[in-house]
């Protein structure tokens, strides 16, 4: 039973509602005193529900009520008292207090309304993201609860210490002491900053040079300082990122502490482990896709003010009749739609609309929550998003990475050509995961009439014609998806979100309130996405994964299609710990010249890892979509998490390992073979 406080100055009817709440079997602690009352609060972490007097001397109801929402704000307060009015309900309407009774009140009513605070509590906990962790057993201290999670804390720093302690490997120290000779036997053909290396410059020449690192020394000229490392230093940075690297897998995919805590460990790791100067850290983390991230959730809170998202969604969802529909005919459509047009742009646009969806169906079937319904109709999309990653150039940056990798052996493939090769793999791999998800979930989900195209209607039909401030959206909205489609390269995707973002404003659409209530954690963490990636790469530590997994391949898998395949499974794994770009960059100089050698075509292996590299399903920080998803999918009114860390792990590494079944059987081994290199 719940421990409950009572705070009343009378002390008869105090000692007399103790007592009977006692014999219902409530542990129950009582006090006439407001002060004493926050004293106990702050002291008693058990206490969930306090059943408050409204008029006591000293300090007022209305006060201690206020008091508790600063240090217990999910504690659940019942206001009891003979001295009701219109004024003080609104005051403590105000303060969130659970529920307003006149005293005497019936014990048994009164036991009704606790019990349903006691329910309110977890929702509260949830909504202000505090951790209720089970006592009872060192076991249970060391599981813990979602963001606090003692034993994972624990692992994750004998696992840094572990990493970093060791002495570094011959190898590893190889790699970054190789001097540059400009010929494809080059050792640290793969490193991300191979083309900007000087000749006969080792890994630790140029990460010095670049970001004045190590031992500062006057210049012969006397013109300023230079920056000088030796090998086994930058190998114990490279060490160091590895180490920062398993630390931050392990809290993403455990939820050990909250999410925006680890995206902000790994640069408080990376500014003492000395990785980077603190300016470079800070530009680490700022860098256009965490702009563009910013934005996008920005942007969607405009465009769900407006309501233009259910326009846009009556517009692509109008197919969804049913529940097969959706999966099977929308959920193709959208993953090409993702292979032209922003991918992120569109799960930014859609994934309110699917949440409308899933709370509007739970309402008609009278359900307060359907876990698998939201699982299916988010992650399904998600997914689908991603997997339109090779289906043109123009779906994300890696793609231009790759092909300017291959253009620096003068084997580009136009546009025109990269749809060939890789838009077929779209829409197969997107009524795979429809017939995964289907299959697996559509017995768990509670809410079986689903008609998303008939509640997207309704729900325009409820706000009526298009208004002044849809038309001013939808017009912002075309131009910058116009420029992301034709200025991207110059502009990047940031600066035109930014852009949009201040021309609502000066429309009045967008206020500055609505810009700061974005889910900031999930910004920070692709942000330190985004600094882990550059770390690993410029120090070594890409390299050295990624020459590891080359080290270990059989000679089967070193040429022809079995490269490929090789390439694609260590690309599809790498990129769910890095951003996809960096991935590519990082494997693709060393995939490429390995096909040249092998006699296979360059186009099969950066096609295969270019295409692999959207396979980034199982963290959160694996691509903007991930990020953007679990941002946006959260209960409306108790704030619970519907799409967990857990379920992108769980359905991600499933949606992994048929992503590559695809990929293998219908690409490499199938059409490829047919329409030839």
């Amino acid at each position: 039973m719940p421990k409950l406080l009572i705070v009343d100055d009378e002390t008869e009817f105090r000692t007399s509602l103790t007592e009977r709440l006692q014999l219902r079997g409530y542990e129950v602690e009582s006090t006439g005193d407001g002060y004493d009352a926050v004293r106990m609060l702050r002291a008693d972490l058990n206490i969930d529900v306090v059943i408050l007097d409204r008029k006591m001397p000293g300090i007022d109801g209305e006060q201690v009520l206020k008091e508790i929402r600063q240090y217990r704000p999910a504690v659940q307060v019942i206001f009891l008292t003979g001295h009701g009015s219109i004024e003080s309900a609104m005051e403590v309407g105000k303060l969130e207090a659970f529920a307003y009774l006149d005293k005497p009140c019936d014990l048994d009513h009164l036991i009704e309304v606790v019990e349903a605070a006691r329910a309110g509590v977890v929702h509260a906990r949830a909504r202000h993201e505090i951790t209720h962790v089970e006592k009872g057993s060192l076991r249970k201290w060391l599981v813990g609860a979602h963001n606090s999670r003692p034993g994972m804390i624990i692992l994750a720093l004998l696992l840094f210490v572990g990493v970093v302690a060791v002495p570094p490997s011959a190898r590893l120290l190889e790699l970054v002491s190789a001097p540059k000779t400009g010929t494809v036997t080059d050792l640290h053909l793969g490193y991300a900053y191979y083309g900007s290396m000087n000749d006969g410059e080792t890994v630790s020449d140029y990460y010095a040079r670049t970001y004045k690192i190590g031992r500062k020394t006057a210049r012969p000229d006397g013109r300023g300082t230079s920056h000088t490392m030796d090998s086994r230093q930058t190998a114990r940075r490279a060490q160091v990122m590895l180490g920062i690297l398993g630390v931050a897998v392990l809290f993403w995919a455990s939820g050990a502490v909250p999410i925006g805590i680890t995206a902000l460990l790994v640069g408080a790791l990376m500014y003492f482990m000395g990785i980077l100067r603190p300016d470079d850290v800070a530009r680490a983390y700022a860098k256009d896709a965490v702009i563009f991230i910013f934005g996008v959730l920005a942007l969607a809170q405009a465009i769900g003010k407006t309501g233009l998202d259910r326009r846009i969604a009556l517009v692509i969802l109008k197919p969804a009749k049913s529940l097969p529909l959706l999966m099977f005919v929308m959920l193709p459509l959208f993953a090409m739609a993702c292979s032209f047009l922003s991918e992120h742009a569109l799960i930014a646009f859609l994934v309110p609309m699917m949440m409308m969806v899933y709370v509007t169906s739970t309402q008609k079937a009278g359900i307060r929550k359907d876990p698998a319904l939201a699982v299916m109709l988010i992650l399904s999309l998600n997914y689908a998003a991603n997997c339109g990653g090779p289906g043109s150039p123009a779906a994300g940056g890696r793609n231009a990475v790759m092909i300017g990798i291959l253009g620096d052996y003068g084997l580009a493939p136009t546009f025109g050509e990269w749809v060939k090769y890789g838009l077929p793999f779209v829409p197969v791999m997107a009524l795979v995961i429809a017939a995964y998800f289907f299959i697996a979930l559509r017995h768990k989900v509670k809410t079986k009439d689903l008609d998303v195209a008939a509640i997207v209607q309704r729900a325009n039909e409820k706000i009526g014609p298009m208004n002044r401030k849809e038309y001013i959206t939808a017009v912002v909205l075309v131009g910058l998806v116009t420029l992301w489609i034709t200025c991207s390269d110059e502009l990047g995707m940031g600066g035109p979100v930014i852009l949009a973002l201040v021309i609502l404003n000066f429309f009045r659409i967008l206020r500055w309130r609505d810009v700061a209530s974005i889910h900031w954690e999930i910004v920070a963490l692709y942000a330190s996405a985004c600094a882990l990636g550059k770390g690993l790469a410029v120090t070594g530590a890409a390299l050295f994964i990624a020459d590891g997994f080359v080290g270990v391949l059989p000679e089967l898998l070193r040429s022809g299609e079995g490269l490929a395949i090789a390439t694609a499974i260590f690309t599809g794994i790498a990129t769910n710990f890095m951003s996809d770009g960096a991935t590519v960059s990082a494997i693709g100089p060393i995939a490429v010249p390995m096909s040249i050698i092998s006699e296979t075509n360059p186009w099969m292996i950066g096609f295969a890892t270019a295409f692999a590299s959207s396979f980034a399903h199982m963290l959160v920080i694996g691509t903007p979509n991930n990020a953007i998803v679990f941002a946006l999918a959260k209960d409306p009114v108790t704030g619970e998490q519907l799409v967990t860390l857990k379920d992108f792990m769980k359905h991600g590494s499933i949606v992994l390992v048929l992503c590559f079944a695809v990929l293998f059987l219908w690409v490499i081994l199938g059409y490829w073979r047919w329409i030839g290199f």
